[in-house]
Order: C-alpha cells, then structure tokens, then sequence
C-alpha cells in the first residue's frame, strides 16, 4: 500500500502530463488498487481483523484520493484555483485516512461497523 501511496504522489508531483511515464504508472496504479478492492471487500467480510481494516482504510482512500482528483483535473479551471483544489483534496484525503485509522484504533473497525449496519 505504501509503494502504491508514493505512486500517487510521484503522479501528482509530475503534474499527470499525458504520455508521460508516470502517468502511465499512476493508470496502472488505480486498476491495481480497483481490482484489489473487489478483493478485499469480501475477504473483510469473511475474515474481519485489525489487518482488513487497515488496509480497507489505506486501499479506499487512495481510491477516493485518485478519483476526487481526477474530478479536479476535470472540471476545476485555471491553475491557482486547481492547486488549491488539489490542496485540499490532499486535506481532505488525509483526515479520511487519520480517522479511519482512528476508528480502527479506538471503535469497532470498519469491518465490525459494516457487519453491524448490516444486521440492522
């Protein structure tokens, strides 16, 4: 998760240039970290653990983190203004994985907190 973590920062810090390396890197990155979630989701609800839970936190906000900055790149003009978009979906994307850890840490996980929804 930390390689794919540091992809995604490589990516950004190379500005997501078109035909470049890293942005190949990056689109190989995101169906990685895709296909691993069609994975990981079942195998957290069949073998729920503090390791499912943390890599559930690490795997959906990078995922959230990629697409909310592709959203950004879409749809967000002119160059201060997208940095500051970028900026603050990096904040945005940090507090998410801080209080999923948190939650983790200190509730249920986010695997028990799933299941407990469920049986409502």
């Amino acid at each position: 998760m930390a390689s794919l973590w540091r992809l995604g920062v490589l990516c950004g810090a190379q500005g997501g240039r078109a035909g470049s390396k890293a942005s190949s890197l990056h689109w190989t990155g995101e169906r990685v970290v895709s296909v691993l979630l069609l994975g990981l989701i079942p195998a957290a609800y069949l073998n729920p653990s503090s390791a499912m839970d943390y890599s559930l936190a690490a795997a959906l906000t990078l995922h959230s983190h990629w697409g909310l900055g592709q959203v950004v790149t879409d749809y967000v003009h002119g160059d201060a203004l997208q940095k500051t978009a970028k900026a603050g979906v990096l904040a945005l994307s940090a507090l998410t994985f801080a209080g999923l850890c948190y939650f983790n840490c200190h509730d249920v996980g986010i695997c028990k907190a799933v299941a407990m929804l469920w049986k409502l």
